[in-house]
């Protein structure tokens, strides 16, 4: 059976995420020092303890989703004896989980990670000032008539930009851009008759043309770091295609910081390679959860603690 290991993106830490782990086994603690150290930072404590509101900015999320995802996959490895790459056929991961991904298939080194992680968080809470931007969920809208009404927004009134962030499963759309445009297309969205359409509460407004300024800040910082081939191949964001090419993943990690993350098309794709199981890595069962939406025929789990590896492993 073809498998894909997956890995999430913000909004699945959790305080007390990659405590259990830890404490069950010793090559996730190092993993989780390492990146502590990378950093010269107490990362792990703020993942076990909190406060959420700390674990939460985008500069502090971010390489502590990775840090789990990446414990998770090296203990897989340790606990089984076989390489991730006797495990699974393709890789993906939704936005920052594209580090997690790369890093856990050996294409990226951990503390190049953690670090580039933190950078990408800040440049990226930066790039505009708070309340200028915004994000929505379309729930129960597909992702052509999402742009049919992202373009007849534009075309209707002088309100700023507003584009489709997430393609994450049929029926749920996340907008970005500006506050104007976004809240314009909420409010036509509405007038349709949209299941629901609401603002996000988010920090920024992700994966749109406004964060130009964090895929600089990443152009620049992925320049300084060594990308080899990943030892499976990587689904990536940006073309929903798989690449292992070290210069087309660097490419593709800057562009993907304003692109769209075009989740949905990802997981069909995998699926036409044969893929059946999804597996997500790390904290939180988002993506997993949304696998039947998108393809009825591929089953998701979730591995994030010592009975979810357990349980994969028996079934190996």
């Amino acid at each position: 059976m073809k498998r894909a290991f997956v890995f999430p993106g913000q909004g699945s830490q959790s305080v007390g995420m990659g405590k259990e782990l830890a404490e069950a086994f010793p090559i996730a603690a190092q993993a989780f020092e390492e990146i502590d150290d990378s950093l010269s930072q107490p990362l792990t404590e703020l993942m076990f303890e909190g406060p959420i509101e700390d674990l939460t900015l985008t500069e502090n999320a971010q390489p502590a989703l990775m840090a789990v995802s990446v414990a998770v996959a090296r203990v897989l490895e340790a606990e089984s004896g076989k390489k991730l790459s006797d495990m699974a056929d393709f890789v993906a991961g939704h936005s920052l989980g594209e580090y997690s991904a790369l890093t856990a298939t050996g294409a990226l080194q951990l503390s190049d990670t953690a670090r580039s992680l933190k950078i990408r968080g800040q440049a990226m809470q930066k790039a505009v000032p708070v309340g200028v931007g915004a994000m929505a969920a379309l729930l129960g809208m597909d992702i052509e008539p999402a742009e049919e009404l992202v373009a007849e927004a534009a075309a209707s009134a002088e309100t700023g930009i507003c584009v489709i962030a997430n393609d994450n499963a049929v029926g749920q759309v996340v907008l970005s851009g500006d506050k104007s445009a976004v809240e314009r297309v909420i409010e036509l969205a509405r007038e349709k008759g949209v299941r629901k359409a609401m603002l996000l509460p988010v920090s920024a407004p992700f994966h749109c043309p406004l964060m130009q300024p964090a895929a600089d800040a990443m152009d620049a910082q992925l320049a300084k770091v060594t990308i080899t081939p990943p030892t499976i191949p990587l689904v990536a964001n940006v073309t929903a295609e798989q690449i292992s090419d070290p210069e087309t993943i660097r490419r593709l990690l800057v562009e993907q910081v304003t692109g769209r993350v075009r989740w949905r098309e990802s997981v069909l794709y995998m699926g036409q390679q044969g893929v059946e199981q999804l597996c997500e890595l790390g904290t939180g069962k988002v993506l997993s959860a949304m696998v039947r939406r998108i393809n009825k025929e591929m089953t998701g789990s979730a591995i994030q603690g010592p009975a979810d590896i357990d349980a994969f492993l028996s079934a190996l």
